[in-house]
């Protein structure tokens, strides 16, 4: 087997995803650049390239069962294994002004589609990969969450959480809930799965509001990708260390 670990990130194309993408390359991965804009996805890994990651493209929607097994027979021809999956696309769906999504005035359709990516596409993805995953020494799982996805910060009126997100905060707790499920079906093997926040981040996906840069949201992602073998797995991270579910 091949020294070089083969990492696929989603969402890969900006943002947040393009620097876990970066931070994974510069390790020495070969880094499937996930994404749905073909255009973007070709320039996306061409800025990769020219920086001097082993990158290739994977057409990818995560809420197309169609394109997610193309995405994974792509994979088996380019490497014939995963060893680290970012589950990083998200939407944070229509809000109202100052990113409110009002819990009294909700439009169903609107968590519908947060939800269909935000929590069945990485349930779509992750298991279109995991006969990949399981070819690796040791596989690793990051779904990227957000702060706003636990209900012990929301519920204490002494934490700025920022806006009600009653889309957006909901589908990243689900997310949360899901990867705790899989750690447990995952228990005894080498398979390590944990949720990652990259905190607020200027990038177009907030308006580009935000005092963090994509770098720094990408850390702790990177780092959780690249546990060793006695790593957590079941667990909720960002920089400072575990986040209260």
């Amino acid at each position: 087997m091949s020294e070089t670990k083969i990492a696929l990130v989603t969402g890969a194309n900006k943002g947040i995803g393009y620097e876990i993408a970066t931070g994974l390359g510069a390790l020495g991965h070969r880094v499937g650049v996930g994404a749905r804009d073909e255009a973007r996805l070709e320039t996306a890994v061409e800025k990769l390239r020219a920086a001097g990651v082993d990158a290739f493209g994977v057409p990818l929607e995560v809420t197309s069962d169609r394109s997610v097994t193309d995405a994974a027979e792509l994979i088996e021809r380019q490497a014939g294994r995963l060893d680290v999956l970012v589950n990083n696309a998200g939407i944070s769906g229509e809000s109202g002004p100052g990113w409110v999504q009002d819990p009294t005035a909700l439009d169903l359709d609107v968590v519908r589609t947060v939800v269909e990516t935000n929590v069945l596409g990485v349930i779509r993805v992750t298991n279109a990969m995991l006969p990949l995953l399981r070819r690796s020494t040791s596989p690793r799982i990051v779904n990227v969450s957000s702060g706003v996805a636990s209900l012990t910060r929301q519920a204490d009126p002494d934490i700025e959480i920022g806006p009600i997100m009653a889309a957006y905060a909901p589908s990243k707790t689900f997310l949360n809930a899901i990867t705790v499920q899989y750690a447990r079906q995952f228990a005894g093997t080498n398979i390590l799965i944990n949720a990652a926040c990259p905190g607020l981040c200027a990038t177009d996906f907030t308006g580009f509001h935000g005092p963090r840069t994509p770098e720094q949201g990408a850390a702790t992602a990177i780092r959780l990708a690249t546990l060793s073998d006695d790593g957590p797995t079941a667990s909720f991270f960002e920089d400072d260390g575990a986040i209260p579910w």
